[in-house]
């Protein structure tokens, strides 16, 4: 993975910090989609208006994509090699 401001340079990141990275988005996911699907049309319209004023103007489906595919980066991510 490489920082979000460019550089270049990979980021390598622990097990530990990948669980905690992991478990963070996937919080996120379940917020948004319980919000969403549970709060009524006030927390739907809610969410929708936060998601469309972030980079970009997603949906919530696109930021709940977004959030799962960079799960799955996490999930299925390669080994990081050595750099010397």
């Amino acid at each position: 993975m490489t920082p979000a401001g460019g550089g270049g340079q990979p980021v390598v990141l622990s097990a530990e910090e990948t669980a905690m990275v992991r478990e963070a988005l996937a919080t996120c996911s379940r917020m948004l989609t319980r919000a969403h699907q549970h709060g009524g049309p006030a927390a739907g319209q809610l969410v929708a208006d936060l998601t469309r004023q972030q980079a970009g103007g997603r949906s919530p489906g696109g930021v709940l994509y977004d959030i799962n595919l960079a799960i799955d980066y996490l999930d299925f991510a390669p080994p990081a090699r050595s750099w010397r």
